[in-house]
């Protein structure tokens, strides 16, 4: 089958391009943003790539057209698709249909840690033999790839079916298809990490979110199993609405999944099922946020017959996922981070996961509020606090936020600080830096290459001068 992916360019569609190439469909895409890496990781596996909407790049007509959830009536691609009377599909119901139905789909679904737990998930899966497939909204460093088509069908001499981890995100799906994506998946496993009120282009409250979850939990079968954060009074109140499939808990200090054990920053712990030790975690990652993550990707994996001592030595040696909490430099004692948070909540367990790893060493924070829900100043009375782990604080009031980011900052006295643009902002981070210091840049976009450019200037102060 020929497939036009539009919006090809994004990580999940980018995923749903790979995922269907693997398949044996030709493939090719257009986009606004077709650059590296996304571009170059689809242009080696042979799919053909088009900067823009236009109504050519549907020439000659291909058999089925995936839309991606960014475009709208009036992009010219989309209205080409619908005068020409062309098949079109969103990116989630394809999957569903033509990836995930003979799978043991495993869903992670929450407002944080979906890309970490997810990735976590499949790689406990990987170790154990299984071959997952996978589709994750970010990249795992221990695959370097964000999808994968993974094993076929039933595994073979069983008749289990092959497991497929998925991301699985309440955004809406498509212009013409407003549910959540996850409602496509039809998952067998399906893990509620957490739920805040996010994405206020499509939700205008969390009531509404809350009753997006619950219709997921309506697809979950009664051989199913849901794997619940059960300190969540926000998924309890989703729970209450209806639950016809079992389900386990994971809370730190109590619940079927808990810890024992467990080191100030989150280093290791010892895992605990209903109150006995199971196994034993001991990595690089850092936060409670990690071992909440690691609670509920534990649990899932045991649903598919994974014993939680070969999931626990696994995730002793998972590294990681591109993007969170990622060194991506030391520069003369600077120590430079990546991470994608976005939301106050996830700002604030990543600082103080931080903070429990580096002691007293300072932490400046960088962050750039990019997400709609941010721009729109949803999040403005929290934002404060959220960082109050930090010992300095910059942040950046890009041209589209027009609420006063210095006033909600108020709280937080002379450590903080707003530009207003990239390149002083670079100037008034590096101008304030010291050894041992630690630089956290949080953002869930491309910030201007601020990333680059900082570590550019460091390298360039600490160079040797003749």
């Amino acid at each position: 089958m020929r497939i036009h992916i539009l919006g090809i360019c994004g990580t999940f569609m980018g995923g749903i391009a790979a995922l269907a190439e693997a398949a044996g469909h030709e493939v090719s895409g257009s986009d606004t943003n077709v650059y590296p890496p996304m571009s170059t990781q689809l242009e080696a596996l042979g799919i053909h790539l088009q900067q823009g909407y236009l109504a050519e790049h549907l020439e000659p007509a291909p058999d089925m057209v995936v839309v991606g959830n960014a475009l709208s009536r009036g992009n010219p691609a989309v209205e080409a698709m619908l005068e020409r009377g062309l098949s079109y599909v969103s990116g989630p119901q394809w999957l569903a249909e033509n990836i995930l139905a003979q799978r043991h789909v495993l869903a992670v679904a929450g407002t944080h840690g979906k890309t970490t737990t997810s990735s976590m998930l499949a790689w406990i899966l990987e170790t154990a033999g299984l071959q997952p497939g996978f589709l994750i909204g970010g990249v795992p460093l221990d695959f370097g790839i964000s999808a994968r088509l993974g094993g076929d069908g039933l595994t073979a001499g069983s008749r289990k079916r092959a497991p497929f981890v998925i991301e699985a995100d309440e955004y809406d799906s498509a212009f013409f298809d407003k549910g959540s994506k996850f409602l496509h998946y039809r998952p067998r496993t399906a893990i509620l990490n957490n739920l805040e009120y996010d994405h206020a282009d499509i939700f205008p409250d969390l009531a509404s979110i809350e009753t997006q979850f619950h219709y997921l939990v309506r697809t979950v079968p009664g051989n199913g199993l849901l794997v619940v954060n059960g300190s969540d009074q926000n998924l309890v109140r989703v729970l209450d609405k209806g639950c016809w499939t079992p389900r386990q808990s994971f809370a730190l200090e109590e619940g079927d999944w808990s810890v024992a054990r467990m080191a100030a920053d989150g280093s290791a712990f010892d895992v605990l099922h209903q109150g006995r030790p199971a196994g034993t975690v001991n990595w690089g990652l850092l936060g409670l946020h990690n071992v909440r993550n690691a609670l509920a990707a534990i649990a899932a994996a045991q649903h598919v017959s994974v014993s939680p001592e070969t999931a626990a030595a696994a995730l002793s040696r998972f590294q990681g996922v591109k993007r969170r909490l990622e060194i991506r430099a030391q520069v003369d004692g600077v120590t430079v981070y990546d991470d994608f948070a976005h939301h106050p909540t996830a700002i604030a367990t990543t600082l103080a996961g931080l903070r429990k790893r580096v002691g007293q060493a300072r932490i400046i924070a960088v962050l750039e509020p990019r997400s709609f829900t941010m721009k729109v100043g949803v999040h403005r009375d929290t934002l404060s606090a959220a960082l109050q782990d930090a010992d300095r604080i910059f942040v950046y009031q890009a041209p589209n936020i027009d609420w006063d980011v210095a006033g909600a900052l108020r709280g937080l006295g002379s450590r903080a600080s707003v530009s207003r643009e990239i390149e002083q902002l670079v100037d008034s981070v590096s101008s304030e830096l010291h050894r041992d210091d630690h630089v956290l840049i949080m953002s869930n976009g491309g910030f201007g290459d601020f990333h680059e450019k900082l570590i550019a200037r460091l390298e360039r102060d600490a160079a040797p001068r003749c």
